[in-house]
């Protein structure tokens, strides 16, 4: 799927989002994700062993809400019509703006709620043929398959072929500073501008439309 440099750019762009949003859930709810599974689920596990129930129900709260938001993002996927990316991303930037409007009026537990559920649905974007599609909002995956293409190219494969792999990690990494630093000047309201970039990226794609 990062085999052309439109989508390259376009995962980069999303990755980089995703780790704005994440930076800023991470410090709002002290040491949880809203967008990482992977750790939650070690969270819940630590909590269990230690007998700290509500952490481990809140860890899987979230994860559930993810899931929930994945199911979703499929399920505009799989719609009728070409081209459903522009959708999937135009309802993220609702989520992301419903939760900051939320946070605004006094819910920040429904913000988190729409936040995590943005998150798991912008998975969806390169998701094909109802497939797995590719990871957006977490780079472990990426990592992997770095390592793995450095071997490739180090046995005489392409030269360069790990390099998109390590620009979605590093543009997490990126957005995740963006998104701690916009928290501690803004607070979850730093939200809006999230938003705000999913609307952005939703209209270019539905204007350049092939």
């Amino acid at each position: 799927m990062l085999n052309s440099s439109r989508n390259i750019a376009l995962a980069c762009a999303l990755s980089a989002l995703a780790g704005y949003v994440d930076g800023i859930g991470f410090i709002h709810l002290g040491g949880l994700f809203v967008s990482f599974m992977s750790g939650n689920s070690t969270r819940m596990g630590v909590s269990l062993a230690d007998g700290h129930w509500q952490d481990a129900a809140q860890a899987l709260g979230l994860i559930a809400l993810f899931v929930i938001g994945a199911a979703l993002g499929s399920l505009i996927v799989l719609g009728r019509g070409a081209n459903r990316q522009p959708w999937v991303l135009l309802v993220e930037a609702m989520l992301l703006a419903a939760a900051a409007l939320a946070d605004g009026v006094g819910f920040p537990g429904l913000a988190i709620a729409g936040i995590v559920l943005a998150m798991g649905l912008e998975n969806a974007v390169f998701q094909i043929d109802g497939g797995a599609g590719l990871g957006l909002t977490y780079v472990t995956g990426a990592l992997v398959k770095a390592g793995q293409l450095i071997a490739a190219a180090l046995s005489g494969g392409a030269r360069w072929g790990w390099m998109p792999n390590l620009l979605l990690w590093a543009a997490l990494v990126a957005g995740s500073l963006c998104g701690a630093l916009a928290y501690h000047w803004l607070g979850l309201a730093a939200i809006w501008f999230a938003a705000g970039a999913a609307f952005v990226i939703s209209a270019v794609l539905a204007l350049t439309a092939r």
